[in-house]
């Protein structure tokens, strides 16, 4: 998916993409919005929304350590790799 995806776009866009009412779209942005994985900035009457990418990449994150224990290791490894290879 290009970077352009995750741009910013009104909740009309958004509900375009799902099959699901534009209703149930501004009330799951709302939730979004919420938990801060989304943020809205006005463009006149306009809301515009753009995913937060780093909030979301930690949530995920911890949510996979309490499913997946065992992944913290393998990402710390595979940091600690990439790390010592950028280094050299």
């Amino acid at each position: 998916m290009s970077t352009t995806a995750w741009s910013e776009l009104a909740a009309g866009e958004i509900a375009s993409r799902f099959p699901i009412s534009a209703p149930s779209i501004s009330r799951h942005l709302g939730v979004l919005k919420g938990a801060g994985l989304v943020t809205e900035r006005r463009d006149g009457n306009r809301i515009l929304y753009t995913l937060a990418e780093e909030r979301l990449a930690t949530c995920v994150g911890r949510f996979l350590s309490a499913v997946c224990p065992e992944q913290i290791i393998l990402r710390h490894t595979k940091w600690r790799r990439t790390a010592e290879g950028e280094e050299a």
